[in-house]
């Protein structure tokens, strides 16, 4: 098990320009999400938080790939083959992969007998920053060759999507990792330059240089563009939830003028009711009449239910799994909103941002199913969040495109802001970090539940905005919050 990670230790680190350097022989799951840490508290020091999840993903592959350089020695040994000769190098690959696949625990403990291992070093350096990532066996100049052959094949893409399409189709993924890679440096302004590879004193060293001098973060190209143009093509809101917004916003309206507009609408009257007799107002008694509703939910609460009204409509109500998810957001950012952070002003934005902070990846899964579909099955071949390739397919962001849906549609700046920030808190405005820091939260304890992130994973910033100190404080909240979701399942 890897170490307690001290992150004072690493700050001073990163301040005193000293290079931290860890060091595995198998390189476990556990010793991956470590890594990963220590790459966070470096550049949130460093302030650029922005660039973390594409450094992770560069630093998973590199140092998958030098495991994997490890296991193919030590497997060709006791195979009695010589991985530099040309005939011996075919006959071992035919079935390199699934032996040692089958077989790992003991080709790691092979490569753990003959003192082979993998170490990542890390280096902050004025306003340079550079991750390499060691293995103690010398890479052969053909494994070389290979190499920037796939760094020069990652120049003819424009976009990730092209990537996907092309080298995916080969079935051992033909050097897409590599790929990406550098398709990630482009997407944070640099070049193929800021990767080498080569042989230092015994060892095969993959490194990435960042100079921040040079990172700027992409705007959504052109991808984003064609999505951004089906969003226009999107019709307006429906011409009654128009009205209605209209009439809440004319202080000249009477409640039962409210009232009698809504009834005439069954879904909206039908919602309206879920809403008023939901965990939400904690009434003693079922209420039934459409004016005494409005009053309880009062005009902002209206305001509210109309935007998510008006969205479901006009969005694909198929997508059953993210409404789900949606609606357990909702409760949860309300629940934290009403009992832990005793908001009473934020508790309708934090609930109707949890429902809508995902209507991007509806657009985006109806526009581009088999978009979706690639990169879902990239994923799981990888092992990596399905949500950081989605942000790199040609630059699609699903919040991004939600939060353009939103504008689109006159949605108020919080709401907006929820929607376009429920993945990077701490980008938020300060005016709206109460609300987008619980959806964030929220959404956060839901990815815990599915497997989705892990304690460290979640930003540090919005733990604290929650004084939340350790994982067992979390994890009682998270508690407190699942008997609340089940009750109002049961309730309904």
């Amino acid at each position: 098990m890897p170490a307690k990670i001290d992150v004072e230790q690493i700050k001073r680190a990163a301040r005193n320009s000293v290079p931290l350097s860890i060091k595995t022989y198998t390189l476990p799951h556990e010793t991956e999400e470590y890594l990963e840490r220590i790459l966070s508290i470096f550049l949130e020091e460093m302030g650029q938080e922005q660039i973390k999840d594409r450094i992770a993903y560069c630093l998973k592959e590199l140092a998958v790939n030098a495991k994997k350089a490890n296991t193919k020695r030590v497997f060709f040994k006791e195979r009695g083959l010589d991985i530099s000769n040309q005939h011996d190098y075919a006959e071992g690959m035919k079935d390199f992969k699934r032996t040692t696949i089958e077989n790992i625990q003991h080709f790691l403990q092979m490569q753990k007998e003959e003192g082979l291992y993998v170490k990542v070093v890390f280096h902050a350096k004025g306003k340079t920053f550079t991750v390499s990532v060691h293995n103690n066996v010398e890479i052969s100049q053909k494994e070389q060759i290979r190499v920037y052959d796939r760094i020069a094949r990652s120049r003819a893409f424009e976009s990730m999507e092209e990537a996907l399409s092309t080298v995916l189709d080969d079935s051992e993924g033909a050097g897409l990792g590599i790929v990406i890679l550098v398709l990630m440096l482009k997407k944070i302004g640099l070049n193929e330059d800021a990767f080498d590879i080569d042989v230092e004193k015994g060892e095969t060293v993959a490194r990435i240089t960042i100079p921040f001098s040079d990172v700027h973060v992409e705007d959504l190209d052109s991808l984003s563009k064609e999505i951004v143009a089906e969003i226009e093509e999107l019709p307006q809101f429906p011409e009654n939830i128009v009205y209605l917004q209209k009439l809440i916003s004319d202080p000249d309206s009477e409640m039962t003028e409210i009232a009698r507009q809504i009834s005439m609408d069954p879904s909206l009257t039908a919602d309206l009711l879920k809403l008023v007799n939901s965990a939400k107002f904690m009434l003693p008694k079922r209420v039934d009449n459409i004016v005494e509703a409005v009053k309880l939910v009062g005009l902002r609460g209206l305001k509210n239910l109309l935007y998510q009204q008006g969205t479901q409509m006009l969005l694909d109500k198929g997508q059953k799994w993210l409404w789900d998810h949606s609606y357990q957001t909702a409760l949860y950012a309300y629940t934290l909103a009403k009992y832990f952070r005793r908001k009473k002003d934020i508790l309708d934005d934090v609930y109707v941002g949890g429902i809508l902070h995902d209507m991007g990846k509806i657009i985006f899964s109806s526009v581009h199913p088999q978009l979706l579909e690639k990169i879902t099955r990239f994923c799981h071949m990888r092992g990596i969040d399905r949500d950081l390739m989605e942000d790199f397919s040609a630059g699609l962001n699903h919040a991004e495109i939600g939060a353009l849906i939103a504008e689109k549609w006159n949605f108020p700046d919080v709401l907006v802001s929820a929607i376009r920030y429920h993945h990077e808190p701490f980008r938020t405005p300060e005016e709206f970090r109460d609300v987008v820091y619980t959806v964030f939260l929220a959404n956060a304890f839901c990815d815990l539940e599915n497997g989705g992130i892990v304690f460290e994973q979640i930003d540090t910033n919005v733990l604290k905005h929650y004084h939340i100190t350790s994982e067992q404080q979390l994890e009682q909240i998270h508690n407190y919050l699942k008997q609340t979701f089940r009750a109002e399942k049961e309730r309904n």
